[in-house]
């Protein structure tokens, strides 16, 4: 996790650059929503791994509370830079810094891939969460594109590209059933899977209008082809 923590660090500044403009904004915008769908509105939520705020500041126009933890301290700064009626904290996944049943809700965008105990932090997702609150997570999905990214992302580390997530971490690729379970031996219940994001932010114009044109297709009619899985659950009441 060093390693990762290094990489977004030395990529804080130009996060919002690829995520928050243009095609980048689509596609983040893109999963965000998709997580929503596993969430209550307008009730306090966690957002693990949560980079430069932006879904922290969606939650929170909603009209919900919101706290940001990342691995990465130069993340966090820019968090509360541009996210000033946020919490933000530094920490890990594996051993979240609050109380049992503190929070509402719980999210992870595009993080999860990253956790080397992906077990450990939805148990810890699962204490810190409330009776009957819930829990979305956006991350990568195994797919026939996706089995090549990390042999690119290697190349691209050995070349010297500095680019957002390009870098060998050693990042797990999630099947559909893989995240169920894991969120099922979690003590989740009511849990959830769905595809999202055949419009990557990477792709090359005129490939990406096509494949915008495209995503609600794929996403409802072929969603092995989509690049992220999410998946929901809630905590049990009681």
């Amino acid at each position: 996790m060093k390693k990762v923590q290094q990489h977004y660090d030395s990529v804080a500044d130009v996060y919002d650059d690829r995520y928050d403009r243009d095609r980048g904004r689509y596609y983040h915008e893109h999963i965000r929503n998709h997580v929503m769908r596993g969430l209550s509105e307008g009730a306090f939520l966690l957002d693990v791994g949560c980079g430069t705020g932006l879904f922290v500041r969606q939650y929170m126009a909603g009209g919900g509370r919101a706290v940001g933890l990342d691995i990465s301290p130069k993340m966090v700064q820019n968090a509360r830079k541009h996210c000033a009626a946020g919490e933000f904290l530094v920490g890990t996944a594996d051993m979240l810094p609050f109380r049992g049943e503190t929070f509402d809700a719980l999210a992870s965008l595009l993080a999860f891939s990253y956790l080397p105990d992906p077990g450990a932090m939805l148990r810890e997702a699962f204490r810190v969460l409330k009776p009957g609150g819930r829990i979305a997570i956006c991350t990568l999905s195994r797919t026939v594109f996706t089995n090549a990214v990390p042999i690119i992302y290697a190349l691209g580390e050995r070349v010297g590209l500095q680019r957002v997530g390009v870098g060998n971490f050693n990042e797990r690729y999630y099947t559909g059933r893989e995240i169920a379970d894991l969120l099922t031996d979690a003590g989740f219940v009511d849990v959830s899977v769905w595809r999202c994001s055949f419009a990557h932010r990477n792709l090359v114009e005129p490939l990406f209008t096509l494949a915008r044109r495209l995503e609600p297709f794929v996403e409802k009619r072929i969603p092995y082809l989509a690049y992220n899985v999410c998946a929901s659950g809630r905590k049990p009441e009681g």
